[in-house]
């Protein structure tokens, strides 16, 4: 089922079950789709597309959960906190500290990554591979700890 069609069926069983955060969580997301294909592009978004979205309102809720506890407003950052876990109902299941490592230790080992100087060229690959999998932040620790740069 297209990214689409499965917001606008969890779209109607939130109205139905009164449940806001939700609703607004989901209604957001629709936006953002209806965004897209307002933008000129006729055609569907293709599941890249739809894993960019997904990913990028992830990242937003993430900041602004950093920013609000950060001023102390622990209110709104519970919110983008309940937000962000519907969010992540809709990207593939994420992998382990283990898992990356294992990826990572295996694309190092495909183009000859061993230190600090080689981190331009593994972690893009890395990430890559990675796509909606894994959290950029998470990643990017993994790979710099591996070649030994903190």
């Amino acid at each position: 089922m297209k990214l689409k069609e499965l917001i606008n069926e969890h779209l109607k069983t939130a109205m139905k079950s009164g449940d806001k955060v939700r609703l607004e969580t989901i209604r957001s997301l629709r936006a953002l789709i209806l965004e897209f294909e307002k933008s000129g592009v006729n055609r569907e978004m293709n599941e890249e597309e739809e894993l960019k979205l997904i990913t990028g309102a992830v990242k937003k809720r993430k900041e602004s959960i950093e920013q609000f506890s950060n001023a102390g407003r622990n209110d709104l950052a519970e919110k983008e906190e309940a937000e962000l876990k519907i969010l992540l109902e809709y990207l593939p299941q994420q992998l382990s500290e283990d898992e990356i490592l294992s990826e990572i230790t295996r694309t190092a080992g495909e183009i000859g990554a061993k230190s600090k100087e080689d981190f331009p060229k593994l972690m893009p690959q890395v990430m890559k591979a990675m796509k909606g999998k894994a959290d950029g932040k998470v990643v990017r620790n993994l790979v710099e700890k591996y070649l030994g740069m903190n």
